[in-house]
């Protein structure tokens, strides 16, 4: 299908004097690899693709679409499940060009350009023997993930991504350049730590750095039909597991193609439950945290393996790949319930996809122990989370999974907290943003929205809208 143009030649080229990366435009070589996204379920034709190299292309490229009343999306790593890192007939200020990544080993601080994943991040980090949180998958975009709140394998010990955001710079929505951080800007530093891409564009952050050479990885995987008794397992270590342990209940179907060498042969393509477990300390003190787990129940595959932390980011990333449909829903209790526990555990393993998952994760420990109004972020005092994450890759099959995720989210909603993460759910409106992220909280993000984007240029994201 082709892309009217839309744009004017003679605005392009008056562009390409005030900007150094590619312009790309429908019909350009390279058009159709430059619009794609993370999730197929979105297929934009955007009017002109604007890749920046730095801060400088990205002020001259939001100038243009303003000056030209072109509505803009804003592409990090290009991951948004929601589908808002592109747009038809607008302007996608594209930061994959803007990748660098610097470390100050002595400060322990690192620094990334807005367009860098967290593959980037950890590479560089790692020279170091130093880690900051990220996600669970290396090719995701670290300004999304961070702006949206950030949990992955170290949150348990070191907390969100957002909690060790020390300092971002960003372009607003007048095009000037500020920083944001504990001395300047205040208000705008909480708003980014939780209220996403609602602000402005953030082309560097900085984070806190820990000492993290290696980690632990544990899975432990039994027949689906022991599912709820794992579920209650799960429930029963809330407390009594070490507060640094990160572990999570699981429903998956075991990689069958390509086959994976550490499963026997027996469970390749077989649905199962596992419980994943990711410890960032010492070996030794986390064989003895591990220990309940091993004892629990008749597993039918059991491995533990010390790895570099960046080995164990890059462990997921085949179960989503690029150009995969995705469809997650999420949801946040205070408990896991025996009802919760028998609706995931009899519902998760009718997942229609192999590529599809759910899961039910202890949500606490550093996470927790950050004051509830100290950031953006909505869901200190959560106790569990469940996410389901449907993947496929055939659009005929869109229906079957879309109703499968959503049987099974409108099934746990009852037992669930009003508040979300707003990185893992659709494009579902301004009700439920705000509910997201509740009415005090709500509040304030306005205020921030009123002062730095009071026209609301940046409104393709979960958007916070301003009062005028």
């Amino acid at each position: 299908m082709a892309t009217k143009q839309i744009v004017e030649d003679a605005a392009v080229e008056g562009l390409r004097f005030n900007f150094r990366g590619d312009l790309i435009r429908p019909g350009d070589p390279g058009y159709d690899d430059a619009r794609s996204r993370h999730n197929a379920m979105f297929d934009k034709r955007p009017a002109l693709i604007a890749r920046c190299t730095g801060t400088a292309d990205v002020q001259a490229a939001l100038g243009f679409a303003l000056q030209n009343g072109l509505s803009i999306a804003i592409r990090g790593g290009g991951h948004s499940v929601a589908g808002f890192s592109s747009l038809d007939d607008g302007v996608v200020i594209d930061l994959s060009g803007m990748r660098g990544v610097h470390v100050d080993p002595s400060g322990k601080t690192v620094r990334a350009q807005g367009g860098a994943l967290w593959g980037d991040v950890d590479r560089e980090t790692a020279v170091h023997g130093l880690a900051t949180p990220g996600g669970v998958v290396s090719t995701t975009g670290i300004a999304g993930l961070t702006l949206g709140g950030g949990f992955g394998l170290l949150s348990m010990k070191y907390g969100l991504s957002c909690d060790n955001l020390l300092s971002a710079d960003m372009v607003t929505a007048d095009g000037r350049v500020v920083t944001a951080n504990a001395e300047q800007n205040e208000d705008l530093y909480w708003g980014l730590r939780g209220g996403g891409g609602n602000f402005g564009i953030v082309t560097s952050f900085q984070y806190r750095l820990y000492d993290v050479p290696q980690v632990l990885i544990s899975m432990t995987m039994y027949s689906p039909e022991q599912g709820a008794d794992m579920l209650a397992f799960v429930r029963s270590q809330y407390d009594e597991a070490h507060p640094d342990l990160a572990f999570v209940g699981v429903f998956l179907t075991v990689p069958e193609d390509p086959p994976m060498p550490i499963f026997p042969p027996e469970i390749l393509g077989k649905k199962m439950c596992a419980i994943l477990k990711i410890w960032p300390g010492d070996p030794e003190e986390g064989e003895k945290a591990l220990a309940p787990f091993k004892a629990f129940g008749k597993p039918s595959f059991d491995i533990t393996l010390p790895m570099p932390y960046t080995m164990a980011q890059t462990i997921q990333d085949e179960d989503t790949p690029w150009g995969s449909r995705n469809y997650w829903k999420t949801a946040y209790l205070k408990d896991l319930t025996p009802e919760v526990i028998d609706i995931v555990a009899s519902k998760a393993p009718q997942a229609p996809s192999p590529m599809t998952s759910a899961l039910v994760g202890r949500f606490g420990g550093a996470i927790a122990a950050v004051g509830d109004m100290e950031t953006a972020f909505p869901l200190r005092d959560a106790g569990y989370l469940i996410q389901m994450d449907a993947c496929w890759t055939d659009a005929k099959d869109d229906e079957e999974n879309l109703a499968f995720s959503r049987e099974i989210s409108g099934a746990v909603q009852p037992h669930a907290l009003d508040r979300a993460y707003v990185n893992f759910f659709g494009d579902e409106g301004a009700e439920k943003v705000e509910t997201a992220y509740g009415a005090e909280r709500y509040k304030k993000l306005v205020a921030i929205k009123d002062k730095y984007d009071p026209t609301n240029v940046f409104n393709l994201n979960h958007n916070i809208k301003p009062s005028r």
